[in-house]
């Protein structure tokens, strides 16, 4: 039975990952991302390639009259959603300190990590229960979260309570809707080697290469979809509320 799913944020990075994955096991894909679509083209491009059946609406999670046009054209095109993939997220575009952190730019971080995945969730799960179940759930909502949750950073306060949200979201989402047979998990990645993280890359190999990490290596894109993919599958059905960490290890504490 041929699934449908929505990821936000699916032009490039862990989000382009996801899509690849969904694509390579036969879903139809909708792709929300603020970025326009021929800046992704060699992207698109590699689902071409694949066949993939998909389509890519240019819009931003933090506004309404977006969110619901690209549900309405999902659903209008595909029949429905099975799969929502909250992935859009966005770091600060300065590091700043605390103390000099700006609301412009909480209100950016935070609006589109945890406002966007807040009102998505809830637009989609509204869809999901329009739909019958299939097979042994209705659906499944996976939020992308961060080590950041836990893991604090002074110099960029906004993402790291942000990301703090998605971990509540995540819980009450899964508690709302779960006798309902729709399945919400928490994906939280670690140092993925993506744009985002291009700044800091010098600082994160030189910790690989100390030993900070128990899998000694950067994470991929790849490596995120490859979990997205297992908490979405139909043998997935006695958990939810969970997070799993994609972070080589990191999370360990250790003496």
């Amino acid at each position: 039975m041929c699934k449908v799913a929505a990821v936000t944020g699916g032009s490039r990075g862990i989000g382009f990952g996801i899509v690849k994955q969904f694509a390579s096991e036969g879903y139809k894909v909708g792709i929300l991302d603020i970025n326009a679509e021929e800046d992704y083209r060699k992207n698109l491009d590699q689902l071409d390639a694949m066949g993939a059946e998909y389509f890519y609406m240019q819009g931003d999670t933090r506004e309404q009259k977006d969110r619901e046009a690209f549900v309405a054209m999902l659903v209008e095109r595909f029949g429905g959603i099975d799969v929502l993939v909250n992935n859009a997220g966005v770091a600060p575009k300065v590091r700043m300190d605390l103390l000099d952190m700006t609301e412009e730019s909480f209100d950016r971080v935070v609006g589109t990590n945890l406002k966007g995945t807040m009102f998505m969730s809830q637009l989609v799960a509204k869809q999901m229960l329009k739909q019958p179940m299939k097979g042994s759930k209705r659906g499944t909502i996976v939020n992308i979260g961060s080590a950041s949750a836990t893991v604090s950073s002074s110099n960029r306060c906004e993402y790291c309570v942000a990301k703090a949200g998605v971990v509540m979201l995540t819980n009450v989402f899964a508690e709302r809707l779960a006798g309902d047979g729709i399945m919400v998990h928490e994906i939280r990645p670690g140092v993925i080697d993506t744009d985002m993280t291009k700044v800091v890359h010098e600082k994160y190999t030189k910790l690989i290469a100390e030993g900070q990490f128990p899998i000694a290596r950067w994470g991929t894109p790849e490596d995120v979809a490859s979990v997205v993919s297992l908490v979405c599958d139909d043998r997935y059905v006695y958990t939810t509320g969970n997070y799993i960490d994609v972070d080589g290890g990191f999370h360990i504490r250790r003496l």
